[in-house]
């Protein structure tokens, strides 16, 4: 039996006010040539399909048109979806019933029947193309503390009722499971060890807890299909324990990032490989320069640069990295200027200051007595000497006095 994990698509992501449609049927499309030249049985999707709760209707027809397109495509392919971070638990779980009659399961929230979880919900049956159970999923959603059972006794009760809702899908599957059959868990969530996306990624911080350990996995469970971090990457030692990362950038820290899909080979109750497909990037990301320089330098090169004349949806983004020595109000203006009839997206500028040598002393230790002593325009000079490195000019100093006393005449009228 052969599976596809992927994960964190972000469908109807707004990228600084671009729509990223486009860069997601590429990938659809090429998701979907993957699913049919690698013969893939099952495709789990690991949370994030959306990147908002409510996402634009253009993105959820994109999900499902995708989704028959699959089936049409690949016949006997089943599917297991569970909810992210990004997801609502009840929208995402809305067509279930019809996804259903078509071998895909969504999996959007833990439910309860009279207070208790219930468990079958979240036990998939994996089947091979002759229709046999090869494997069982623990198709386990992003859990919020009301998700989890109560542990007695527990010193940290959201880590421990997570550990405990594993241990109790894998007893409940383990009891279904004949000789021959694998186990596989999904999951979306941070993994202690895990790499992060500091641009794009939000912190599952819930009850002081920020990262789970990969120990909640039990030894039979096969394989882990993670979502939410969005490098590629296995976590720690445990060979089992893989993130596939997203398919796009979601932001330039990811400009570097190798995006693909995994595809996993059972044999009997066993993994055999795990492989990696890269996926092409269908719109580039752009900084210029690699590193900050002054802003002449910057706009020459902006100037000097060309890029293929194609429509706006394929245009790459750009970031620009300046390096300033005082504030420039007309930065975005000359930048724009330079980039005029030019192919490319301005999505980002990141302005940067040369650290303060500390000439003045700015950085000494104050008593409160001296603290008191400083007048406001003592303030304001050791705060631009700090972020700029060094005084103001003139007329930035000048339109400071006038602004202080114009505040001192009215304190006195009133």
């Amino acid at each position: 039996m052969r599976l596809l994990h992927t994960s964190d698509w972000h469908l109807g992501q707004n990228f600084f006010g671009f729509s990223r449609h486009y860069e997601h049927q590429q990938f659809l499309t090429e998701l979907l040539n993957v699913l049919v030249e690698q013969r893939i049985d099952v495709l789990l999707i690991a949370g994030d399909i959306f990147d908002t709760a409510n996402p634009p209707s253009a993105s959820q027809q994109q999900l499902y048109q995708f989704l028959c397109a699959a089936k049409q495509r690949v016949t006997h392919l089943q599917v297991v979806i569970i909810a992210g971070n990004h997801d609502s638990p009840t929208r995402l779980e809305v067509p279930a019933p019809f996804l259903a009659a078509f071998d895909m399961v969504v999996v959007g929230q833990v439910t309860r029947q009279q207070q208790q979880i219930d468990i079958d919900k979240l036990i998939i049956p994996l089947r091979n193309q002759q229709g046999d159970i090869q494997a069982w999923c623990l198709a386990v959603p992003f859990l919020r503390p009301g998700d989890v059972p109560k542990v007695d006794d527990a010193t940290d009760a959201y880590l421990e009722g997570i550990a405990a809702l594993y241990q109790q899908t894998l007893d409940a599957a383990l009891a279904k499971r004949q000789a021959g059959q694998a186990i596989i868990a999904m999951g979306h969530c941070h993994m202690m060890g895990g790499q992060v996306s500091v641009e794009s990624e939000r912190k599952l911080v819930i009850g002081g807890v920020e990262a789970l350990s990969p120990a909640i996995f039990a030894p039979e469970i096969a394989y882990i299909a993670l979502g939410h971090l969005h490098l590629a990457q296995q976590v720690g030692q445990d060979a089992r324990v893989h993130y596939c990362g997203t398919p796009i950038p979601m932001s330039f820290s990811e400009i570097s990032y190798p995006h693909q899909v995994l595809i996993i080979e059972l044999e009997q109750a066993q993994v055999t490989s795990i492989q990696p497909i890269k996926l092409t990037r269908s719109v580039d990301f752009i900084r210029i320069p690699p590193s900050p320089a002054p802003l002449d330098r910057v706009l020459d090169i902006l100037a000097s640069k060309t890029w293929p004349e194609v429509p706006e949806q394929q245009q790459p983004y750009l970031q620009v990295r300046v390096l300033l020595d005082k504030p420039e109000p007309s930065l975005r203006a000359q930048i724009e200027q330079a980039l005029q009839e030019k192919s490319v997206r301005l999505v980002k500028i990141e302005s940067s200051y040369p650290r303060s040598t500390n000439t003045t002393g700015s950085d000494q230790s104050f008593s409160l007595e001296d603290v008191q002593k400083l007048q406001p325009e003592d303030v304001f000079l050791r705060l631009y000497q700090q972020k700029y490195g060094n005084c103001p000019d003139g007329p930035l100093l000048a339109a400071f006095r006038d602004l202080l006393s114009q505040n001192i005449a009215q304190g006195d009228e009133s």
